[in-house]
């Protein structure tokens, strides 16, 4: 072949084509970073790994080595769980689906960029970014309250040490003394939980220290499962749980951690205890990544990406996502279709029609476990529920223990998902 210029630039041009494979090459595999290793970011991060097979690169940025589960925490406070038992590491992300998993805080993102900042300095690059930090507290929500009181008043809301030192407080009330929880407002995480520990605090203190007293001051007129609790307390904590409502002035509450006194409408109470769980909103660094309206961060309900950027996806608590509860396994339903999404956006691969289901479980007393639950889809204005379902008032034994016992094959199987 005689080359003259339009031959040239043909063969330039299938020059250039020939060079291109290598410059993709060089750019690396599309890289994901997920902030926060919990139920939606552990799975999340998990199932881009594996069912990429090496395409995508994935970086899981966690603060905690050793994560302990929020969900069952109230188990260990009834003396049903060990600490060990809900505590979970990082190392088979790492080990066996090569996930880069960085001990960090994440401050900050740089959209444009397309950067996560860490406190240990650096930054991390990323194409898809999901974050699915959690839960932090609204400042001021608790009057009397705040972070720095934790420790004489503590949340026990984000599991571990907090959780320990609840229990060690249970355990040293002296006898005939006072607990006293403060309960949230809505919407919060995980909304049969504080009521699964007022259940589990009965227990212990029923074994321990049977003249002991609870008090529950609640914002709320209502909760989840309440004619299932409120039955319970009567058949295994009779006199014991005195909830205050809305209605009552269960809302109208300050603190004196210093004192140790509660003040309910008016009314001062000098307690041994006090269990502050103030209200919520999604963890700070999506409110830093600029993707929340108010206290959280809409999403859309097909892929679960923000609505703010759709590059960056947000699961979990720290979401505003329509009608699931914020949960464990709500969390881990969203991450499942986030993964799908990310993974089919990056790679080309098959993106299917996005599902959701939830249920959550408490256990009341020893073998008396009940549940709430439903299905959901995706709509252009939100995750809608479809059908749901919740335990009866009045079942029997054999069914309150099998519900228990469900719960534990459940808590096997969502950690199992989550960490590998």
């Amino acid at each position: 072949m005689t080359l003259n210029r339009r031959t040239f630039l043909g063969a330039a041009g299938v020059a250039a084509a020939g060079l291109s494979a290598p410059m993709v090459l060089a750019q690396g595999r599309p890289r994901v970073v997920v902030v926060g290793g919990g139920a939606g970011g552990a799975t999340a991060a998990r199932y881009i790994a594996k069912d990429s097979k090496g395409e995508i690169d994935v970086t899981l940025i966690e603060p905690s080595r050793t994560y302990y589960t929020c969900f069952f925490s109230n188990l260990y406070l009834g003396g049903f769980q060990e600490l060990s038992d809900i505590a979970h590491s990082y190392g088979t992300l790492a080990a066996d689906y090569g996930i880069n998993v960085v001990h960090d805080w994440a401050i900050g993102v740089d959209r444009d960029a397309k950067t996560v900042s860490l406190a240990g300095g650096g930054s991390v690059p990323y194409d898809k970014l999901i974050l699915s930090p959690g839960i932090d507290f609204v400042d001021g929500a608790v009057e009397g309250w705040d972070v720095s009181a934790q420790n004489k008043m503590p949340h026990a809301y984000k599991a571990g040490s907090q959780t320990e030192l609840l229990k060690a407080q249970i355990m040293a009330m002296p006898e005939g003394g006072t607990f006293a929880m403060v309960a949230p407002p809505n919407p919060y995480r995980c909304p049969p939980g504080p009521y699964e520990r007022v259940s589990m605090v009965a227990h212990v203190l029923k074994a321990n220290n049977p003249t002991a007293k609870i008090i529950v001051a609640d914002p709320k007129p209502k909760f989840s499962k309440m004619a299932l609790f409120q039955e319970g307390w009567a058949n295994h904590y009779e006199g014991m749980v005195d909830w205050i409502g809305e209605d009552f002035g269960g809302g109208n509450v300050s603190v004196n951690p210093d004192a140790m006194t509660v003040t309910i409408d008016g009314e001062e109470t000098k307690v041994d205890v006090c269990n502050v769980i103030p209200a919520m909103k999604a963890g700070r660094i999506v409110e830093m990544a600029g993707v929340t309206e108010g206290n959280w961060a809409p999403v859309n309900a097909a892929d679960m990406s923000s609505k703010a950027d759709p590059d960056i996806y947000v699961l979990g608590d720290a979401s505003q996502q329509g009608d699931m509860p914020k949960s464990g396994f709500s969390a881990n339903s969203q991450a499942k279709v986030c993964a799908n999404a990310v993974r089919g956006a990056l790679t080309g691969s098959k993106v299917f029609p996005a599902k959701f289901s939830n249920t959550c479980w408490s256990l009341i007393d020893t073998d008396d476990g009940v549940k709430v639950g439903a299905t959901y889809e995706a709509t252009p204005e939100k995750i809608a529920k479809v059908d749901g379902f919740i335990s009866q008032t009045g079942e029997d034994a054999d069914l309150r223990k099998a519900t228990y016992e469900e719960s534990l094959g459940w808590y096997a199987g969502i950690t199992s998902d989550m960490f590998g």
